[in-house]
């Protein structure tokens, strides 16, 4: 592919929200950028929201870089996305305005983005609504309630205890009596408004499966399972997730065979998940690419426990390390996302 042909991408990186926010964006973003870097297919630009709101458009993620470039308003940063002129995003945040609110400024600027859109990213932020969703949908999930307060419901101990709206599992109990229960619901209403109260599922298994769409069909990638034990380990929690380096370096945990690793693809538990994950991709209205995560009973029926709607494009991030498990690259991956965009702007585009 000649130079006249590259495309102009840009990484929307950072977090308007918290520094945690933004260090994890750019871990995944530097990752993507070293991973996709072919000079002779795109041309790659940074915008980087920091803490506050304010935007920069650094040559590079390193500090120096992000501090040397001029700092602007929203209102100056659009301008100067518009003289770009950038062809696609690929949206790199993770905090909640992230993954929605600044997709939906690329939807008012009319600039395609790859990934799911900011509506259906606003759903499942949400374990509620999207567990509403992908029941009504036929896909199974364990009893819950939505709670506010204190007050008891009517679902038996064991039970776990999480906030509505976060990830990486931050503020999840498992709790196993009322003694423990109240403790549980005041750590997870720190995290927002509303908790949920989920039976706990007994545990054979937990897996993770991605979906990605390629020619109107929804491809299943190899399934991602998780170390957990009955008694040592019943639930992941977030110290399974993230964590920090004796240099205070944040860096992901789960990318070991000590923690995670490929379902091969003839395990019976593949197939039964792989249709409960495109369920619940058409109830919420996916696009591009999906991640769900299951848990398994002792009896080898799948429970759909959240869905994780991102790619990062690093290597690192779940849905390339299960296509790359499929013999699918980071660049094929992401090719095949831009082809999938290029299609659906045709199908959208008026004939005459």
């Amino acid at each position: 592919m000649g130079i006249e042909t590259r495309r102009r991408i840009l990484h929307l990186i950072g977090s308007p929200v918290d520094e945690f926010h933004a260090e994890l964006s750019r871990l995944y973003a530097l990752g993507c950028l070293l991973a996709l870097e072919d000079p002779h297919r795109y041309e790659m630009h940074l915008a980087h929201v920091e803490p506050g709101g304010t935007w920069r458009f650094p040559r590079a993620l390193s500090a120096a870089a992000l501090s040397s470039a001029i700092p602007m308003s929203l209102s100056h940063a659009v301008a100067h996305i518009e003289q770009l002129e950038v062809d696609v995003v690929v949206p790199q945040m993770f905090c909640h305005p992230g993954m929605t609110a600044y997709r939906a400024l690329f939807d008012i600027l009319g600039i395609p983005y790859v990934g799911n859109t900011a509506t259906v990213m606003g759903i499942a932020a949400d374990k509620a609504k999207t567990r509403a969703i992908v029941a009504a949908a036929g896909v199974a999930v364990p009893a819950a309630r939505v709670v506010n307060d204190q007050q008891p419901v009517d679902i038996p101990f064991p039970v776990v205890v999480k906030p509505v709206a976060t990830d990486n599992s931050v503020g999840v109990t498992l709790v196993h009596d009322r003694r423990q229960y109240a403790v549980a619901v005041d750590a997870a209403l720190c995290h927002g408004d509303t908790a949920l109260v989920e039976q706990y599922v007994e545990l054979g298994r937990e897996v993770r499966c991605g979906i990605v769409a390629r020619d109107g069909d929804l491809v299943g990638l190899p399934l991602e399972e998780y170390a957990v034990d009955p008694v040592t380990k019943p639930i992941r929690d977030s110290a399974d997730k993230l964590a920090r380096s004796a240099d205070g370096q944040l860096y992901l945990v789960a990318k070991d065979r000590a923690h995670a690793w490929l379902v091969p693809e003839d395990d019976p538990l593949t197939d039964r998940v792989r249709a409960a994950a495109r369920a619940a991709h058409r109830a919420l209205g996916c696009r591009h690419y999906s991640l769900f995560d299951f848990r398994i009973d002792p009896q080898g029926n799948p429970w759909f426990l959240e869905a994780g709607l991102y790619c990062s494009f690093a290597p690192s991030s779940v849905i390339a390390v299960m296509a790359a498990g499929a013999g699918t690259g980071v660049g094929e991956l992401f090719a095949g996302v831009l082809t999938e965009l290029d299609q659906e702007a045709k199908t959208c585009t008026p004939s005459h």
